[in-house]
């Protein structure tokens, strides 16, 4: 395609495509600036990309949201011009052989939860929490993660009033089967507490390779591992935060508003204790061998050892640390305790914004109204557009992205 979309952005090639439109790379003529263009065919029989278009306009000036440029018909095609970005998440899993160390782990969750969370402050669900919809920034914003794809967002309560959608029930499956949550198998209407436990699931990717015969069998699969594994189990490569992160999001009613905070804390926290130990690891190690070297402890003090030993300690930006040592389960870690509620809601309104969720590291039981049957539905790939490892640089650039991962704050841009 040689066309110039809302008369200044040039179609390039293709770069992506998806059950819903196709993503092109282009080119601001007048700027040189590199963009991507999302078309859906005006034709389509579930348009979404002028929804979804709103929906940017909406979220515009949050960290971590990209820009809209424009927004129009061309032709016989729907058109959205946004920021180019980097490689998925995916991408990035891919790559490293789908393994992470726990320090890069915990420096995604941070920007994650931050992304989710700006959203439902402008009163909407993502709904499509995977891999697939984050990704990297590029150049000088290599190191934010973007939270993209808003095609099956859904309003969850009145901005001026702040009510909240009512509870219901037999609601077939919106969005990846993979990464939702146990009470959106059971067909419960979707709410805060659902992206969260979803997110929850794209940090410890314990679905991967369940094979059946058709997507019901699937799904049923998926929904009965979750429900049936106490999170004790599904956690237990995993620091104790990542057990107290499920019980939470698990112990919150349908209306509530999460602790974000709370939830951001409790990987702090472990980060924080993670770099510690490194730290302490690295510099043992650094004096064992210059002991070794000197006999006995002999002549310390003639090498500075001091001054040896931090030229081994890494920063805490250094994301590709020691796999194995990332698995390892750590003590001292923050805790609530709680009793875990019903799904139902709390009786009008948003009355439970305030409150704070209290939570155990119990036995990961399920609830009672988490009954154990699967409700019929349909596996998502609304935003499933297939994304090269980065348009420029390649893999360099994706493992760059990692590198330059920092703890980030949620808002509005600066």
């Amino acid at each position: 395609m040689d066309h110039v979309i809302g008369g200044k952005f040039k179609l390039g090639r293709k770069i992506g495509s998806g059950s819903f439109g196709e993503l092109y790379l282009g080119v601001n003529v007048q700027s040189g600036e590199e963009v991507a263009v999302k078309l859906e065919s005006i034709k389509t029989k579930h348009p979404q990309l002028h929804y979804e278009s709103k929906l940017y306009m909406l979220l515009q000036g949050g960290t971590g949201v990209p820009h809209l440029k424009w927004f129009g018909v061309e032709g016989e095609y729907n058109a959205m011009v946004i920021d180019l970005l980097g490689p998925s998440l995916e991408d990035l899993f891919n790559y490293c052989n789908r393994k992470l160390t726990l320090k890069t782990v915990l420096m995604l969750a941070d920007q994650l939860i931050n992304r989710v969370e700006y959203m439902h402050s402008r009163g909407f669900l993502h709904r499509d929490i995977k891999p697939d919809n984050f990704l990297m920034g590029l150049g000088q914003k290599a190191n934010q993660v973007y939270i993209i794809d808003y095609g099956l967002a859904k309003k969850y309560r009145d901005l001026q009033t702040h009510k909240h959608i009512a509870y219901r029930e037999n609601k077939n499956l919106t969005g990846t089967a993979r990464y939702a949550s146990v009470n959106t198998h059971l067909g419960v209407e979707q709410s805060r507490r659902d992206d969260l436990e979803s997110l929850g699931y794209v940090l410890i990717l314990p679905w991967q390779g369940l094979k059946a015969g058709t997507k019901k069998q699937k799904y049923d699969k998926i929904s009965e591992k979750k429900m049936l594994t106490p999170i004790e189990v599904l956690c237990k490569s995993y620091p104790s935060e990542f057990i107290s992160y499920f019980h939470y999001c698990r112990s919150l009613r349908f209306d509530d508003k999460p602790d974000y905070s709370y939830l951001k804390r409790l990987f702090r926290d472990l980060f924080i204790r993670e770099v510690r130990q490194e730290v302490r690891d690295r510099f043992s190690g650094a004096v064992e061998a210059l002991t070794r070297r000197n006999g006995s402890g002999s002549g310390l003090h003639n090498d500075h050892p001091r001054h040896r030993s931090s030229e081994h300690v890494t920063s805490s930006k250094d994301v590709h640390g020691d796999g194995d040592r990332g698995r390892i389960s750590r003590n001292g870690s923050t805790s609530k305790r709680a009793v875990v509620s019903s799904s139902r809601p709390s009786s009008s309104g948003e009355p439970s914004d305030g409150r704070t969720k209290r939570l155990g590291s119990g036995s990961g039981r399920i609830s009672t109204t988490q009954r154990l049957h699967s409700q019929p539905g349909f596996e998502s790939k609304s935003s499933s557009f297939t994304r090269p490892v980065a348009s420029r640089g390649g893999r360099d650039d994706a493992l760059r992205s990692f590198e330059l991962l920092t703890i980030g704050t949620g808002g509005k841009r600066k």
